[in-house]
């Protein structure tokens, strides 16, 4: 088969990643199809590219839609989740149901439609605190607490990767793992560390005059992590997709490892504020440090150019310009 003649099933495609990797493979030429309901993506994510794709609007749950997404397929790569660390402790149940239905559903699927390529979308968070950082793809992966609510999101994730490599052996020609580490950009939703930054910076931005403000967060501010512009982690999947090896799994991220602290002093320097840290108590399990061995990607060629603080300076604009399009958490 001609490359470019590839025909892509993107589950989770109007997502942050999903909707950056869409219009990838669209302006690279692929015909793609997208299959999301929108629970936290928009089409709106797309509107670019959504004359040169096919969009089906429906639950990765329900296997009648998952079967006919399916048809005519070459390669399917199955992003939809539930992300977001507010939904990992309010709705564990949500995040579970739709990560092992989800992953079974397309599996099923492809068998029956006789798809050889799989790609799945895992996560960092399947280490929770891993013992050794800078991590490489071969750390345990591991639920520290069954009864804590945030590994739910994990747990699935591991669940997923167990069920692709294990059907991967006998019904695929080729599955490719990629576990994204601190992905962030324009559009990457409300739930995460660096749009929650930056809107709690522009808030009490408008009502104080001061240079110095007082900014509290989780934690002490001396938890670290290694964030990875969206351009960027599109560029490394890009190059898993072409020449990733079969039952691979690949870190997409950067090795610069930095403090939450630094983090929101770039976005108060954005603001043109000096932020005085106030820390507290910080969520049970979250994680102390994280960040991802990269070496294995790059032996492929990848190398990310984004700097911290230049994504983070292109991410606070957005936000700051829309950040009436937020939309609470029900």
């Amino acid at each position: 088969m001609n490359n470019k003649n590839k025909r892509y099933l993107v589950t989770g495609g109007t997502g942050f990643i999903g909707s950056a990797l869409v219009k990838r493979l669209v302006n690279k030429g692929y015909f793609v199809r997208v299959l999301d309901n929108n629970i936290r993506g928009a089409t709106n994510r797309l509107k670019e590219v959504l004359a040169k794709i096919e969009f089906i609007e429906g639950d990765i749950r329900d296997i009648n839609i998952v079967e006919n997404a399916c048809k005519d397929i070459d390669s399917v790569i199955h992003l939809a989740y539930i992300n977001g660390t507010e939904y990992f402790y309010k709705m564990p149940e949500l995040v579970l149901d739709v990560g092992v239905k989800g992953i079974l559903n397309v599996i099923d699927s492809c068998i029956k439609h006789k798809i050889k390529e799989l790609i799945v979308a895992s996560s960092s968070e399947v280490y929770q605190t891993a013992h050794r950082i800078p991590t490489d793809e071969s750390v345990p992966l591991i639920v520290p607490d069954v009864l804590n609510p945030r590994f739910s999101y994990g747990a699935g994730k591991i669940i997923t990767e167990m069920i692709a490599v294990n059907y991967g052996r006998k019904y695929f020609d080729r599955v490719l793992i990629f576990r994204p580490h601190n992905v962030y950009g324009p559009e990457m939703g409300w739930e995460h560390v660096i749009p929650e930054f930056i809107l709690r910076i522009k808030e009490i931005s408008k009502n104080e005059t001061l240079n110095k403000i007082k900014f509290p967060i989780q934690g002490t501010g001396n938890e670290t992590r290694a964030f990875i512009y969206i351009d960027d982690f599109i560029d490394g999947l890009m190059i898993v997709l072409e020449k990733g090896e079969h039952l691979g799994i690949y870190h997409i991220g950067t090795m610069e490892e930095v403090t939450i602290e630094k983090v929101a002093r770039t976005i108060g320097n954005y603001f043109g504020k000096d932020l005085l840290i106030q820390p507290s108590e910080k969520l049970k399990g979250s994680t102390e440090r994280r960040c991802p061995d990269i070496t294995k990607l790059r032996g492929l060629g990848f190398t990310p150019n984004i700097s911290l603080d230049k994504g983070i300076l292109k991410t606070a604009k957005w936000y700051d310009e829309n950040s009436y399009l937020k939309k609470k958490i029900k």
